[in-house]
């Protein structure tokens, strides 16, 4: 059997998306060998309102607006007898990680097939199911597609479908009874596990226990040092049900206030999806007590060092990839 030559990881820029990716190739022991694509979106805050669409139709419609507004820079709507005045570009975001494109990484995974033997092609998150199925369409010989969250269909395009079993709660007696009949045949998937996914607790990290001993070391000189127990506070943002507003900020400092006496010291750290309505509050309310270290957003990110280091978390709701990592450290 051939073992397997490259790694093709199809990220989103979710950071939850990507790391349960990252997470499975370093669990495979092929780090080594992986690259990082990226799925792209057109930038811009047009842009923004039309990430509901599927990401081809998404940029031809962008082409479309480009190819339109080529002879003529943008300009603002001025009144009678006002000049008019250009409207900015759209911002774009520069990267070095490299815009997947299914037919390049296809060529590829079929020239490391001939030199070294097959590809995995790991992909997570719904902006990347039409390039990862892409891929092996175009390519079905040479590489072993790997699709992490449920696609909700066809589940065939893919050689392994790896899914939190959470995802099938809404087929459970529990789930049937919370369900009205009339939207049972809009909830997916419809059917149990085929034979080919695998179903886990929560979601695929990086925060194993090699890399939890590793973050130890980096961060042991300036967590080892902290009044026990340490309390570490993870906060998301807004995702799906989860609405983050100013009610959200204040329940959560009035908890924190409340247990501060129990704590020997507490760790806040927040997300970059994070509304600042929510931040503003908290660091008011906390930023200057004692006990509290709120980070800043400046230098290295301490999450997995707060990971190692934590005798307690409070984590919000929204992200099934925090709270499985803290459930990974045995303190949950």
């Amino acid at each position: 059997m051939r073992t397997i030559s490259r790694v093709f990881i199809i990220g989103n820029g979710v950071a939850g998306a990507e790391n349960q990716c990252i997470g499975l190739v370093r669990a495979l022991g092929l780090s080594h060998r992986q690259t990082l694509y990226r799925v792209i979106r057109p930038q811009g805050d047009i842009n923004k309102r039309l990430q509901w669409l599927p990401v081809s139709l998404h940029k031809k419609l962008a082409n479309v607006r480009k190819l339109i507004s080529k002879d003529s820079l943008p300009t603002q709507i001025a009144g009678r007898g006002q000049r008019l005045i250009p409207l900015p570009a759209e911002r774009q975001v520069v990267s070095d990680i490299p815009e997947a494109d299914a037919k390049h990484i296809a060529t590829l995974a079929c020239e490391a097939f001939a030199k070294d033997g097959p590809s995995l092609v790991v992909a997570s998150g719904r902006d990347t199911i039409s390039i990862s199925s892409s891929i092996k369409q175009l390519a079905p010989e040479y590489v072993f597609a790997v699709q992490i969250q449920h696609p909700r269909s066809r589940l065939n395009r893919f050689d392994l479908v790896i899914t939190p079993r959470h995802d099938y709660y809404p087929l459970t007696p529990e789930g049937q009874k919370q369900i009205p009949w009339l939207l049972r045949r809009l909830i997916t998937p419809h059917t149990p596990p085929e034979r080919h996914m695998i179903l886990t607790v929560g979601a695929l990290h990086q925060a194993d226990s090699n890399a939890l001993k590793d973050a130890a070391s980096t961060w042991h000189d300036e967590l080892a040092p902290l009044r026990r127990p340490l309390l570490v506070v993870n906060v998301g943002g807004p995702a799906g049900h989860c609405r983050y507003g100013t009610d959200l900020a204040l329940e959560l400092t009035a908890l924190l206030l409340n247990i501060i006496p129990t704590c020997g010291s507490i760790r806040v750290s927040f997300s970059r999806r994070t509304p600042c309505k929510v931040s503003d509050i908290i660091r008011k309310e906390l930023g200057n007590h004692p006990k509290v270290h709120i980070w800043n957003g400046e230098g290295p990110n301490p999450h997995m060092g707060h990971l190692a280091f934590a005798d307690a978390f409070v984590i919000t709701a929204d992200s099934v990839s925090m709270l499985s990592e803290a459930c990974s450290t045995g303190w949950c």
